[in-house]
């Protein structure tokens, strides 16, 4: 006696071996469902197309040594085989079936019409299906259950602005500082240095979902998430200005990187500083100094002038500037605002020599209230 299994339908069959002509007694497995079904049949949409599961020719994606069963027993596959090729459109664009792990089983258009494929690891990417009896019903395989886009994760974001991340150094916590932004990164960055039209550089590798089903691109897998991703959606920096974030220690600043606070809120300059002198006129014999402006102003006089000063920081902070002073040709006088405290309680007499320089200081903590005034130097042009 002998025992055969058909690997094609799962049926056993018993045999006598003397030949003796006695039935065979067949086991067939007929009704088992096999690890994954797409149902198969044919709309007319434009001509006869093929629908995969109620899509008319949708890409099917097929992952490799997991069995697949197009089921064609739907009345409407009559006259309709189903084969894969490697060839768009089969045997009528020009190539030919593709059988490696694929079986035809029963007459489509009947009960138990099938189509089973169990791709290899190695089996070529795309495959198409096809009718073998006529053009233009198929359409693709993706043979290796890649992400087709990645809208398919939810990331909006563009590849141009993926690009922004080709070439950045800083690490996931340097980029982390933006965290809690809440307005435009690119109008905070635009505040900070002047920006030039950006140049998006490198590729985006086709991303595709490794076992543990985490986002690949370039074989690196990324643990950003699609709103982490999303923080780009619209940004136009560069990958050198947001480069000025990679910083090697907080707090302590460095050439083209961004100015940060340490955990303390200190900052050390590492270098020297460079501040605008700005330029002071009166008009009516007044003038008005802004602290807004700047912390250095000159003042060449030109009429008899009162000061006012106006802007210092809210009290319990400190604003503090340096005034030079010209003299005209012909000796003028300096009125001060009356919250300014000289020494003794006594303003200094400016000198009165044509180009004469004097250089006072001042500081107020109080919001404005009372400005401490010094005298740095007089006589001096």
């Amino acid at each position: 006696m002998s025992i055969k299994l058909n690997s094609t339908n799962g049926s056993v069959t018993i045999s006598p071996e003397d030949g003796s002509g006695n039935a065979n007694v067949t086991v067939s497995r007929s009704g088992i469902a096999p690890l994954a079904s797409i149902a198969v049949t044919v709309v007319n949409s434009g001509g006869n197309k093929f629908a995969l599961d109620g899509t008319v020719q949708q890409t099917a994606s097929l992952t490799p040594s997991v069995t697949y069963r197009f089921d064609q027993s739907d009345s409407t596959n009559s006259g309709h085989p189903l084969l894969l090729s490697t060839t768009s459109n089969g045997t009528h664009g020009g190539g030919s079936a593709f059988t490696t792990g694929v079986t035809a089983v029963g007459t489509p258009g009947s009960a138990g019409a099938y189509t089973e494929v169990k791709l290899e690891q190695d089996a070529p990417d795309p495959l198409y299906y096809y009718c073998t009896n006529h053009s233009g019903m198929g359409g693709q395989i993706d043979s290796k259950a890649t992400v087709s886009s990645l809208s398919d994760l939810s990331v909006t974001a563009t590849a141009a602005e993926l690009n922004i991340m080709d070439g950045v150094t800083a690490t996931a916590a340097e980029l982390n500082y933006v965290d809690g932004v809440t307005s435009a990164i690119q109008t905070q960055i635009d505040t900070k240095a002047a920006i030039a039209g950006p140049t998006f550089t490198g590729t985006l590798a086709a991303p595709t979902i490794n076992a543990s089903t985490a986002l690949q691109i370039g074989g690196v897998a990324v643990s950003s998430t699609a709103a982490e991703l999303n923080i780009l959606d619209g940004v136009t920096a560069t990958a050198t200005e947001l480069n000025y974030l990679d910083i090697a220690t907080l707090g302590l600043t460095a050439a083209s990187k961004a100015v940060t606070a340490d955990a303390n809120g200190v900052v050390s300059f590492d270098n020297g500083t460079t501040e605008e002198s700005t330029v002071v006129s009166s008009s009516s014999n007044a003038a008005t100094i802004n602290l807004r402006d700047g912390n250095v102003f000159t003042h060449t006089l030109s009429e008899n002038v009162t000061y006012t000063f106006s802007n210092p920081a809210a009290s319990g902070r400190a604003s503090a500037f340096i005034l030079k002073v010209v003299q005209d040709s012909s000796a003028r006088t300096i009125t001060w605002p009356g919250t300014v405290d000289w020494a003794a309680a006594t303003a200094p007499t400016i000198t009165a020599t044509n180009a004469g320089v004097d250089v006072f200081a001042f500081i107020t903590v109080d919001g404005g209230s009372n400005y401490y005034g010094f005298t740095l130097g007089q006589a001096m042009g």
